[in-house]
Order: structure tokens, then sequence, then C-alpha cells
């Protein structure tokens, strides 16, 4: 192929690029409790219902302490098949259990859920802090437990999706590189009582939206 044909050729690769990235949206969402204030730490995800699904994320390692008897952070985000490091910060003994979302008739009869559990002794003075690690290989909410400490309760929501966002305390999420079209938000929050009702929006560059959900959490 000589140097005429590939000139033209990637022309059309540069518009293509262009147009491709002048289709990309971003979408701000604001999550309200049901008394109108900021609801942290709820999970945003965004479908678009007719398009392709986006390649699942690869997977990563992150770290969720055990702090103050706190899982900290309290919820964590994270593709299917991310590896979770549990780093004991405080002196005493911890346990952690991580129970997968329930797969409903996936599962055979009689077979428990897969989940993993872990044990990790207190940290000592001037030492570097025990840890364990465990890989979260379903989608959906996991939840984490101490059997040593019944208060503490933590969430991992693992995604197959990009599309997918965590509220921080203002309430507000942020999904970047988003297709133009129709969309629909779904949010989710460890504290919900029933399922949060989808609302239907139409994406276009940056967009923002409120959702206001019947979702009270309770004080710490």
């Amino acid at each position: 192929m000589n140097a005429q044909r590939l000139r033209p050729m990637a022309l059309a690769g540069a518009a293509l690029a262009l147009a491709t990235a002048a289709s990309a949206a971003s979408l701000q969402v604001t999550v309200l409790a049901r008394d109108g204030q900021p609801l942290a730490d709820a999970v945003v995800s965004v479908e678009m219902p007719g398009m392709a699904l986006p390649a699942t994320p690869a997977p990563v390692t992150v770290t969720i302490d055990q702090q103050a008897m706190r899982f900290v952070p309290a919820l964590t985000v994270v593709p299917v098949g991310s590896r979770i490091r549990f780093s004991n910060l405080d002196s005493w003994e911890h346990h952690v259990r991580a129970i997968p979302p329930d797969t409903g008739n996936s599962a055979a009869p009689g077979e428990a859920r897969r989940g993993f559990e872990l044990r990790l002794p207190g940290r000592a003075a001037h030492q570097a802090a025990p840890h364990a690690e465990g890989v979260v290989d379903s989608p959906g909410p996991w939840r984490l437990g101490c059997h040593l400490h019944g208060s503490m309760r933590g969430h991992v929501w693992v995604s197959t999706t990009p599309w997918v966002g965590k509220t921080d305390r203002a309430g507000v999420a942020q999904i970047p590189d988003l297709p133009e079209g129709n969309a629909v938000l779904r949010v989710w929050h460890s504290e919900q009582v029933v399922e949060t009702t989808p609302q239907a929006l139409t994406l276009s560059g940056s967009a923002t939206t409120r959702l206001a959900t019947a979702i009270q959490p309770r004080r710490r």
C-alpha cells in the first residue's frame, strides 16, 4: 500500500476517533436520603439498554483496614475478580467473614455460597499491621463481618462494568466515559429496605441528576 492510500485512511481513523470522543458523556449523580440529606456510601450504576456491554474492568488489589472496630472504608467498589487485602491496625485480634451475594437458583441444592474467612492477630507496637487477602469472584454486594466483634460491618460492591461509582460524603458520585443515549440509573445502599426504583434519563455531554430515595441510614 502506497503513501497516497495511507493518508486518507489515517485521516478517516482520526475522524472516527474524534467522533467517538465527542459521543462520550459523563454523569454526576447526587443521591439523597429520605430526610433530604446527602446519602454517602451508595453505589450508583448505569445501564444502557440496547447497547453492547463495556468490557469488564481488569481486577485490582485494594486494602480495607480494620481500625477502631470498623472496616475502613465501610464500602469498597471493585471489578469482579479483585483481591481484597485486609489489614488489622488494632492491637487486638480480628476476624473477617466475606459473604457473597445471594446466588438465587444458580447454586446447586445444598451448595453453600462461596466466600472466605480470615483471622488476623492484633498489631504489635512498632510492627507492621498483620494482613490477609481474599478474592471477590462474583458480582454484587459482599457483606463483611467479624465473628469476634458483632458490631463490625462492611461491604464490597463487585462490578462487571466500569459504569459504576460510589457517593462521597456530599452524596455525589461521578461516572465518566459513558456513551450518549438513553440510560437507566440504579442505586444500592447497604441499609436499603427495598430496591430503589430505577431512574430513566438521557445522557448527553456532562449530565447531572439528583435522586431522592427512601433510604435512611442509621447513626453509627
